[in-house]
């Protein structure tokens, strides 16, 4: 951690500004009812302005609303790091490395499915830690092993290099993705944490986020039916599981419902672990479980109002407006009826 004084106060205050005019139920509604065109017009007259005019010459439909929301998003937690200093910086920029995470993905499947480098470099969402120089190398470079050297050089290095043989073997990319997204959240719990205090909160909310993906990785798995063993999907650091646990749970979907049940989210996915029983397809869980992270870090951020924790809930925020409105637009692209969009739609 740095020697400067967090500027908790500051932050909150720009961040709240920014939380009021995220879109509203009201908004995607509106957004429903409208092709593409007009969703892009809409995005126009908002927060979203600058980019669409930015790229409007070069793109339109779908693609221009894609690559606005990529900017955007990039555009607004680089603002955060900006306004952040010492602890704060520091936690925030630890937690906005999944956009590091998630460029290592978008260029190791572009290059794996043969994508134009100018494709490539527009679904990039520079808010992390890698700089443009690193970015250009990753476009640059011929093929999956030449882009996993590069890696090396990271925090993902080891992860990605250990994983790099099986890819290798199976002739998938699951593997280097697993690899990057376990180091990214591993990662998030390194160094001693206190037991109280706004950092245990903090602690607690990247725990719940550990939980929720593990249970959405093992209920990916269980319904797949592949025959993948759910321990290299594992990441350390929540509370739900172990790795042994999990993968007993893998094998019979009626006793990992019944362990969500007797868990510590059972109040939270009540309805939604309902939904399972009913044997109903894994968007409505997951859905539930974006609504549940997200009304906990909401829940976090009133407990103490001046920490890092209305950040992060303002992070995962526009992360889900981004997320709605990218649905929006690729059901309206691919002919989606509103209900089945409406279904995927995490409301804040």
């Amino acid at each position: 951690m740095t020697n400067r004084s967090a500027n908790y106060e500051y932050v909150v205050a720009r961040v709240r500004h920014r939380r009021a005019s995220l879109f509203a139920e009201e908004d995607y509604r509106k957004l429903l009812g409208m092709g593409l065109g007009g969703i892009a017009r809409f995005m126009e007259e908002s927060p979203y302005k600058a980019e669409i005019n930015d790229l409007g010459a070069r793109y339109s439909g779908v693609q221009l609303i894609e690559y606005a929301l990529n900017r955007n998003l990039a555009r607004q937690f680089d603002d955060l790091l900006r306004f952040s200093e010492g602890e704060l910086y520091e936690l925030v920029a630890r937690y906005l490395r999944k956009f590091d995470a998630w460029n290592l993905k978008t260029v190791l499947r572009g290059r794996f499915s043969d994508a134009e480098d100018e494709e490539i470099e527009e679904n990039f969402i520079d808010a992390g830690e890698f700089e443009p120089e690193f970015l250009d190398r990753l476009i640059a470079a011929p093929d999956i092993e030449a882009i996993v050297e590069i890696i090396e050089e990271t925090t993902f290095g080891d992860a990605v290099v250990e994983a790099y043989p099986d890819y290798e073997e199976t002739g998938l990319l699951t593997p280097l993705e697993n690899a990057i997204d376990r180091a990214y959240y591993e990662g998030l719990l390194e160094g001693p944490i206190p037991d109280e205090g706004p950092m245990a909160l903090y602690a607690e909310f990247l725990k719940t986020e550990i939980d929720f993906r593990n249970v959405r990785n093992v209920l990916r798995i269980v319904r797949s039916g592949a025959e993948i063993d759910p321990r290299e999907y594992f990441i350390e650091g929540g509370r739900l599981f172990d790795s042994e646990e999990i993968a007993q749970l893998a094998t019979d979907q009626d006793q990992l419902i019944a362990h969500l049940r007797e868990s510590r989210y059972s109040k939270h996915l009540g309805p939604a672990i309902d939904s399972l029983d009913a044997e109903a397809n894994l968007t409505q869980f997951e859905r539930a479980l974006d609504e549940a992270l997200l009304s906990f870090a909401d829940r976090l951020s009133h407990v103490y109002p001046l920490s890092v924790c209305p950040v992060l809930a303002y992070i995962l925020a526009k992360e889900r407006e981004v997320d709605n409105i990218r649905a929006i637009a690729h059901g309206k692209e691919t002919g989606l009826d509103r209900s089945t969009i409406e279904n995927e739609l995490v409301m804040l």
